[in-house]
Formats: C-alpha cells, sequence, structure tokens
C-alpha cells in the first residue's frame, strides 16, 4: 500500500530530575551538598533512508516518545543523558506542525536530518543551589519536560520527469514501454491508484526516474477524483510529460484536454506553470489520431514541442525518451525543496512593547486558574517534596508578578487558586 500523508505524534524526553544529596564521609566534616544535576532528555530526529518508498511505517505506529534522562546522583555526579531517538523516513518528506502549520522541515537527501522535538534540560541538583548564606540547601530541580507535538508528515515522491494527463490517455503503458516497471493497465478509469516510478535507461550512459500519477480530472485541484491526492507529488518533478489521448476515444477534444489539466496544475500551484512541458501526442496508431493532431497544432501554435507516439506499439518512444533526456541535461538538478516566497522590502518601525509575562490569570465560576507556557514549566520543574523548593517557587512567581495579577483580579486571603490540575490557597 502506498501510504503518502500520515499524522503522527511525538514526545521528546523529559530532563533527568536533579537531586539532593550531602557529602557525609569519616573524616570530612561540613562536607555540604553533593547532589548532582540529572541527565538531558532525549531528542527526537528524523532522518532521510533512500531504502524507503511510502510512509507505511508511520500508519502502525504513530505515537513516538524519546527516552528521559537519568537522575543526578550522590558525589555531585550528573545523571548520563538519554540517546537521541532516529526516526528514519523516504526521501522527500516533508514535516509540518499541526497546531502552527509551520513547516519544521523538508527532507530530501540521503541522510539529511532534522530536529523534530528537543530533549528537556536536566534539573539541577542542590550543589547548584548552594550560596554563603545557604550553604546546604535543600532544593534541586525536577528535569524540563520534553517538546511534543503533533505533526504532519507529507511525502512528494522524488522524481525527475512525471507523467501528467486525463485518464485513460495511456501514461502507465508509456512508462512500461520505457522502463522496467509494471504498472496496473486496463480498460477503465483510475486504473492507477498510487504513483508508480520507473528508472528510463535513455542508452547512452543516462537515465532518470520517471513518475506515472493518477489520471486528474475537472476540479482536482478542488477535491475532485483521485488525481488531487497525488497532485503534490508533480511539485518536486523537472519535467512534467503531458500524455494527450489525440484519437479522442474517450470523446473529448484533445486540445480542450490539454488546457483543462494545464488549469488544474496551476491551481494547485502557480509554480507548476513555470515547469518545463512536453506534449506527448499519443495513441496515433488509431486513424481519426492524424487529423487530430493536425488541427491540435494549429490551435496550439509552432513553439509548442509534440511528439506523436503509439504507447502500444512502441512508435515514437524512443525519440521521446531521448528528448526528455536532453532536456533534463538542460535544466539545473534541483530537488524543489520547500519553497519560501520571497518577502518585498520592507521598513521595519520598532515600537516599545510590554514584556510577555509568561502567564494569564481569570477566574473559572469560584476559583482562579493561572496559565502559561513559562509559569507550567517552572510548575513541572519545582520539587514540592521540600518546604524549601516550594517556597522558591512561591518567591518566583512572586517576582513574576502573579500575586499582583491575582490581587487586581479580586483575589484575597483563602481564595483557591489552580495551576494546571493542582489548587493552592492564595496567602495574601
Amino acid at each position: 500500500m502506498f501510504v503518502d500523508k500520515v499524522n503522527i505524534y511525538v514526545k521528546a524526553g523529559n530532563g533527568g530530575n536533579g537531586m539532593i544529596a550531602f557529602r557525609r564521609e569519616k573524616y570530612v566534616p561540613d562536607g555540604g551538598p553533593a547532589g548532582g544535576d540529572g541527565g538531558n532528555g532525549a531528542d527526537i530526529i528524523f532522518e532521510v533512508d533512500e531504502g524507503l518508498r511510502t510512509l507505511m511505517d508511520f500508519r502502525y505506529q504513530k505515537h513516538f516518545k524519546a527516552s528521559a534522562g537519568e537522575n543526578g546522583r550522590t558525589k555531585r555526579q550528573h545523571g548520563s543523558g538519554a540517546e537521541d531517538m532516529i526516526v528514519r523516513v523516504p526521501p522527500g518528506t516533508t514535516v509540518t506542525d499541526q497546531d502552527t502549520e509551520e513547516v519544521i522541515a523538508d527532507l530530501v537527501h540521503h541522510g539529511q536530518r532534522a530536529l523534530i522535538a528537543k530533549g528537556g534540560r536536566g534539573g539541577r541538583g542542590n550543589c547548584r543551589f548552594a550560596t554563603h548564606k545557604n550553604p546546604a540547601p535543600h532544593v534541586a530541580e525536577n528535569g524540563e519536560p520534553g517538546q511534543e507535538r503533533n505533526i504532519s508528515l507529507e511525502l512528494k515522491v522524488l522524481a525527475d520527469v512525471g507523467l501528467v494527463g486525463f485518464p485513460s490517455v495511456g501514461k502507465s503503458t508509456l512508462l512500461s514501454v520505457v522502463s522496467a516497471a509494471k504498472p496496473k493497465i486496463a480498460a477503465y478509469h483510475f486504473t492507477t491508484l498510487t504513483p508508480n516510478l520507473g528508472l528510463v535507461d535513455v542508452g547512452d550512459m543516462r537515465s532518470f526516474v520517471m513518475a506515472d500519477l493518477p489520471g486528474l480530472i475537472e476540479g482536482a485541484h478542488q477535491g475532485v477524483g483521485l488525481g488531487h491526492q497525488f497532485l503534490r507529488h508533480i511539485e518536486r518533478t523537472r519535467v512534467i510529460v503531458h500524455v494527450v489521448d489525440m484519437s479522442g476515444s474517450e470523446g473529448r477534444n484533445p486540445y480542450q484536454d490539454y488546457l483543462q489539466i494545464n488549469q488544474e496544475l496551476k491551481l494547485y500551484n502557480y509554480r507548476l506553470e513555470e515547469r518545463k512541458q512536453i506534449i506527448v501526442a499519443n495513441k496515433m496508431d488509431i486513424p481519426e489520431a492524424e487529423g487530430n493532431l493536425q488541427e491540435f497544432r494549429r490551435q496550439i501554435g509552432d513553439e509548442a514541442s509534440i511528439f506523436p507516439i503509439s504507447a502500444v506499439t512502441k512508435e515514437g518512444t524512443k525519440e521521446l525518451v531521448y528528448a526528455i533526456a536532453d532536456l533534463l541535461d538542460s535544466i539545473p538538478h534541483t530537488t524543489f525543496e520547500q519553497e519560501i516566497e520571497e518577502q518585498p522590502e520592507a521598513h521595519v518601525m520598532y515600537r516599545f512593547t510590554e514584556e510577555d509575562k509568561g502567564f494569564r490569570v481569570y477566574k473559572d465560576n469560584e476559583i482562579f486558574v493561572v496559565e502559561g507556557d513559562r509559569i507550567e514549566k517552572l510548575f513541572k520543574m519545582t520539587n514540592f517534596t521540600t518546604e524549601e523548593s516550594a517556597r522558591r517557587f512561591a518567591r518566583t512567581i512572586r517576582l513574576m508578578g502573579v500575586d499582583e495579577e491575582l490581587r487586581s483580579r479580586g483575589a484575597e486571603a483563602g481564595d483557591t487558586v489552580r495551576i494546571m490540575d493542582f489548587e493552592f490557597e492564595f496567602i495574601d
């Protein structure tokens, strides 16, 4: 089964917790704090493996959770960091954050890597908090939570040449006669349900990869038919081979077919309009084809490059293959990675804005709720098993302005304050 789009969840490893410990050895009075730091959590890294062709593996495993770092040890020993999780993806995979729709990575080259989720930092042990005023602190941090994301993986087949056209115009037959590929061929529409790849050997030390894509119909860019699912694969091809049924065996006009397919390509991605294109007039072995070809040439003009062939009898296919190879030689070998449109030069005016507090306060019935990435991260990294750590947390959020914000919202001593799933009593 060919799978080219999946949604998955990734969670990088949490950092290890720092340790509270003291050096207690014979003949070493006042050894002091000796708790080590926790190790860093594992990152999740995607790596391109040219041996993969689809995203099938991700259909059965949709959750990836990396290992946490080791907790700190006594004698100021750091916990070991977790080994990064390497997830292998096929070439041509685009990774997008589902929540922000930001493109995280565009992976095309074998061995190329991208950091998808960052592991958490290890928490500091109590030896990090020693000062001349507090030489024996009972404070240590929990490890920082690892980054978690819901992401989309989208595969765009890496091929030099893409075959496009209406259903049943002979794309699969053409691929089968110019390469060793064996696509399904039958006398009904949408025989091709998934992209087929074939290596075409030109015969003069040149070769290229050709992709046969499912047939397009009117409205494909809006989701009509099957072709819309695979239009993305055309984006990476260097040459588009437009196959037209010149015999009109389906009762359609060849010239109108040509215009309609080009319109669908343009509406899907306007950059495809700029891609080099070769027109293939197929089914020339049928008597009506010659007359239709002359009318087609008149309508399209003399500038267009048209190659009359018969994929069934292989007539004209050799000349077509050489023409495609020559055209590829004149085009820079690029994989058309994710393109970022150039923004026009703009003048930037800097204005003073208040710094983001990192939290917000609102009232839910009778409970005051404090939430925000910064406050939640601080909460998760606080070890509430010791009174000194709890006091440090209270002191930190007070300096952040949480107490003042609660008062401004009407909070009084004894009111309930909730942070995440935990509730506290507000003390003014």
